[in-house]
C-alpha cells in the first residue's frame, strides 16, 4: 500500500522554491483547499442528494447490524460480536469524511480546518486499520470454528475475544496516532489537496522539508504489517477449504462455506478497492481517475459490508426482520 506514497522530486523542487520564495508558507497554513468535483453549483447540490443518500443507506445497514446482534440472544457469539465492531467501524469510517463532504457541496466550498484536517486524517486511518486487523481476527475466528471446532469454545470465549477487540482498537488508535503526527511533523508549503478529503498521499505531496521521510518510514513498516496479516489470511483460508473439502455431507460443506463467504467477500472487496488506489501510480495533478478510486474504496465497502453478511446469514435477516416488524421466511437453508 505504498506506491502512492512515491514523491516525485521535480513536484518536491516546486515546492522547496515556494517555500524559499516565501517562508511563511510553512508556518500559515490555517486551513487547507480540497478538490471541488464541480465548479457548477447544480452539480454540486446533486452530489449532496446522493452523498445523503449514501450516507442514510450505509448508516441505516450498519446500524441495523448494530441492533441486531445487540439485541438477539442468538447472535450472542463471536462471529457476530465481530460483526457488530466492523460494523462500528464502517459506520466511523463513512462519518470522518462525507459530513464534511456533504456540507462542502451544499455550501459551494472546498475549505477544511487545519485542525479539522488532523482530526480527518487521525480517524480515517484509525478506523481502516481498524477494519484490516478485524478482517484478520475473523478469520482466525472462522478457521477455529473449522479446524479446531472441538476447542472453539475454549480458544474463542468471552475474554479472548474482547482482549482481540481491544487490541484491535487501541492498536489501530495508535497506529493512527503515529501517522498523524508523521504527516503533521512536516510544514506545509500549499494548503491545495487534490482529493475530496484529507488523504495522506496527497497531504505528503504538500511538504516543504526532509520530516515527511518520517511518515515514509511509518509506512514502510505498515507496508510490512499489512502484508503479514494478508499473508496470515490467506493461508487461513487455504486450511479452512482444505478441511471444508474433507467433510463428508454435501449439506455439512454447504454449511461451513456459507459462514466463510461473507467475510471472504468482504475481506475481497476492503483490498480490491485499497490496493487499487495505493498501488497506482502517482499524479501531481488532479485526476479523475484518482478521485474515482478514492470514492470507490472509500464508499463501497461500508455499504456493502452490512448487506453481504444480512443476505448470507439467516439469523441475521431473522433479526433485521424482528426489528423491523417484518415478516420472516427463511428460503434456504443458509
Amino acid at each position: 500500500m505504498i506506491g502512492e506514497f512515491t514523491e516525485n522530486e521535480t513536484y518536491k523542487e516546486t515546492n522547496m522554491h515556494l517555500m524559499e520564495t516565501n517562508p511563511k508558507n510553512q508556518s500559515s497554513v490555517t486551513h487547507f483547499l480540497l478538490l471541488g468535483f464541480s465548479e457548477i453549483h447544480e452539480f454540486q447540490v446533486l452530489l449532496f442528494v446522493v452523498f445523503v443518500v449514501y450516507y442514510l443507506a450505509t448508516f441505516g445497514g450498519n446500524i441495523l447490524i448494530m441492533i441486531a446482534v445487540a439485541t438477539d440472544d442468538h447472535l450472542h457469539n463471536p462471529m457476530h460480536f465481530f460483526l457488530m465492531n466492523l460494523a462500528i467501524q464502517d459506520l466511523g469510517q463513512v462519518s470522518v469524511i462525507f459530513p464534511k463532504s456533504m456540507a462542502n457541496s451544499i455550501q459551494d466550498s472546498r475549505q477544511i480546518s487545519y485542525a479539522g484536517c488532523v482530526a480527518q486524517v487521525l480517524f480515517y486511518v484509525f478506523f481502516l486499520t481498524s477494519d484490516f486487523f478485524l478482517l484478520t481476527v475473523m478469520a482466525y475466528d472462522r478457521y477455529v470454528a473449522i479446524c479446531n471446532p472441538l476447542q472453539y469454545e475454549m480458544l474463542m470465549n468471552k475474554q479472548a475475544c474482547l482482549q482481540m477487540i481491544a487490541v484491535v482498537w487501541i492498536g489501530s488508535f495508535l497506529y493512527g496516532i503515529l501517522h498523524t503526527g508523521g504527516t503533521f511533523a512536516a510544514p506545509f508549503c500549499s494548503n491545495i489537496i487534490n482529493q475530496f478529503f484529507c488523504e495522506l498521499p496527497q497531504l505528503l505531496k504538500l511538504t516543504c522539508s526532509d520530516l515527511y521521510l518520517i511518515e515514509v518510514g511509518l509506512l514502510l513498516l505498515s507496508a510490512v504489517v499489512e502484508v503479514g496479516c494478508f499473508i496470515f489470511i490467506l493461508v487461513t483460508y487455504v486450511h479452512i477449504f482444505i478441511a471444508v473439502l474433507k467433510i463428508p455431507s454435501v449439506q455439512g460443506r454447504q454449511r461451513a462455506f456459507s459462514t466463510c463467504l461473507p467475510h471472504l467477500l468482504v475481506f475481497s472487496i476492503f483490498v480490491f478497492t485499497v490496493t487499487s488506489v495505493y498501488i497506482k501510480p502517482s499524479y501531481n495533478s488532479p485526476s479523475q481517475l484518482d478521485l474515482a478510486m478514492t470514492i470507490l474504496y472509500s464508499m463501497l465497502p461500508p455499504l456493502v459490508n452490512p448487506i453481504i453478511y444480512s443476505l448470507r446469514n439467516k439469523e441475521i435477516k431473522k433479526a433485521i426482520s424482528k426489528i423491523l416488524g417484518l415478516r420472516y421466511s427463511p428460503v434456504d437453508s443458509i
